[in-house]
Parts: C-alpha cells; sequence; structure tokens
C-alpha cells in the first residue's frame, strides 16, 4: 500500500510538469517495469542508484537501455526500441524526438562537465598525474605518439561531438591551432573511435592510456580524470556566447551533405515519451529523479544540479 501511494504521488506530480500524461489507476499498472532509455554515460547511476531506489520505493521493476543519446534516439524515432522515459546529454537527441512527434519537450535532471579520463596503472600515469596537479599542460602529454587516446562516435554520441568541441576550444585557449589534428587525428580517427559503452571500458582494460570523459561518468567509476578550465569544459552555459558559441566543426548528414554542429549545454534532459508503453511509471521515474533522494544519488555519483529551462 505504502508503495502504491508513493508511486500515485509522484506520477501526479510528474504529469503536472510535464503538463498532461495518461489516465487511468496505476495501481493496475504498479508491477509492470519503467523501462528508461539513457544516455550510455550514465549506466552507473541509473543501474546501481536511481533504478535500485525507485524500484525500492514504487515496486515497479526497472529496466534500463544505455547507448549513446543520438543513436538512441533515433532508435526510438523508427520504432526499433521502445521506452517509456528518454533521458539524453544536450538538447540535440531530444530534437529528434521532437520531429518524430514522440515529445513536445523534455526538462532538466542534473548535469556535467569534459575531462580527460586517464588509467592510473598505466606507462603514462606519472605524466597525467602530474598534469591533474598542474605541473605540466594535459594536452602536451596526449600530444606524445606514445599515449594513446580513445573518444566515441561524433555521429551517433554527444560526447564524441562534445570531445571535438573540447579541443576546438582548447586551440584557442592554450593559443595552440593544430591542436585538435595533433590530438585527435581530425573529426574522425578509427583508431580512436569507440562505442559509448566500451570506451570507459577500454581504458580500465590499459587498452588506451587516456579517453575524452564526463566528469559524472569518471567519478562514478571511480577513475582518475584532469578537470578542464571551464571556458573549454562545456559545463558553465554563461560562457557560451563569449566562448563556446565560437566553435562548431562538419559532420555528414543524412542526405550525404555535411551539416555544421555546434555545442550544446552539457545539461542533462528527461521526458516521457507519447508511446510509452507505461507512462505513469515513466512519469513517476521522471519525478523522482527531481526529487531531493535522486538529486543526492545524481551528485553522490559526480553529476552536477539541473541548469536552465525546460526544452
Amino acid at each position: 500500500m505504502r508503495r502504491r501511494a508513493f508511486l500515485l504521488g509522484l506520477m501526479a506530480l510528474g504529469l503536472s510538469i510535464l503538463g498532461g500524461g495518461a489516465s487511468g489507476p496505476v495501481g493496475a499498472q504498479a508491477a509492470e517495469p519503467v523501462r528508461v532509455a539513457y544516455a550510455g554515460s550514465m549506466g552507473v547511476v541509473m543501474d546501481r542508484a536511481l533504478g535500485p531506489a525507485f524500484t525500492q520505493q514504487s515496486g515497479a521493476p526497472f529496466q534500463g537501455i544505455g547507448q549513446g543519446a543520438y543513436g538512441l534516439a533515433r532508435l526510438i524515432a523508427g520504432g526499433q526500441i521502445q521506452a517509456d522515459v528518454f533521458v539524453s546529454i544536450t538538447p540535440g537527441p531530444i530534437e529528434i524526438l521532437k520531429k518524430a512527434g514522440l515529445v513536445d519537450g523534455a526538462v532538466p535532471v542534473a548535469s556535467t562537465a569534459m575531462v580527460i579520463v586517464y588509467n592510473a596503472q598505466g606507462p603514462h600515469a606519472a605524466e597525467f598525474e602530474a598534469a591533474k596537479a598542474g605541473k605540466t599542460e594535459w594536452w602536451k602529454v596526449l600530444e606524445s605518439p606514445n599515449v594513446t587516446f580513445g573518444r566515441t562516435d561524433p555521429a551517433t554520441d554527444p560526447q564524441g561531438q562534445n570531445i571535438i568541441f573540447t579541443f576546438l576550444l582548447a586551440q584557442r585557449y592554450y593559443n595552440q591551432p593544430d591542436l585538435m589534428q595533433k590530438v585527435l587525428g581530425g573529426v574522425y580517427n578509427d583508431q580512436q573511435i569507440f562505442a559509448e559503452g566500451s570506451a570507459m571500458t577500454r581504458l580500465e582494460a590499459g587498452q588506451v592510456d587516456a579517453s575524452s570523459g564526463y566528469q559524472s561518468a569518471a567519478v562514478s567509476a571511480k577513475l582518475p580524470f584532469i578537470a578542464l578550465p571551464d571556458e573549454i569544459n562545456l559545463s558553465n552555459p554563461a560562457l557560451a556566447a563569449q566562448w563556446y558559441d565560437a566553435v562548431s566543426f562538419k559532420l555528414p548528414g543524412k542526405d550525404g551533405k555535411e551539416e555544421t554542429v555546434k555545442p550544446q549545454p552539457m545539461v542533462f534532459y528527461a521526458a516521457v515519451l507519447k508511446n510509452a508503453p507505461n507512462p505513469e511509471a515513466g512519469a513517476a521515474f521522471l519525478k523522482f529523479m527531481l526529487t531531493p533522494e535522486g538529486q543526492k544519488l545524481f551528485q553522490d555519483a559526480g553529476y552536477g544540479p539541473p541548469k536552465g529551462d525546460k526544452i
């Protein structure tokens, strides 16, 4: 009875946030799982913290689907994956679902920053530790031909785009015009690009010396990282006009023509999908992420608070 009341209360509050939702008694669906599709970097906080806590209080089993947010949004829009809630990093993947008529908007639930994650047991660990302590420039370590770097696909994952923006901004910040080419080898580099879920795994396995990463994911995985200045880490919306908006690059579009991509806020947005199998539990899970308990779980996993307005 307590769980049913909890879920009913969260459902009512969650639907008020979204401005509507499906009707019907949630008690009849309380045993149905809540299916949450989320940006792959959120695996630890979703599967080990938010999901289990929500299930404990509501009784609704949690099912998580984690992949690169752009690719995941396209799978949902194409009907290849069904979910109740979608949680994206940056507004871009949400726009894909808006165009597909599956959401009207989304609310911010957390935030993060770009960092350089490194292998503490690797052959270059001492160099990265020195960079972390400010004794040497982090980018000089990465420029070494013996240091291997991992990142995700910019065509399918916002992090894959964000690390490119970070290096383009670093070029300007450190007055190093060839920095992106020297370290990343261009927008695409098959030797560096891995699937969202395997980039960190390869780092932990020692297959690469360093990797792009979100501070939230690095803290969640208990991996060492080098924090970057706000001017290049994409975390501070107040710097957008002066810094972030000054960079862009091109990616192949669906029609084969190149399209220009620009930085977006490093904010996690959540929405209940219009074709959700269990919209009541979906609305309740969205609301749970915004409760003090949900925000504490985000904070403990290295995430910052929600920033900005609804989209």
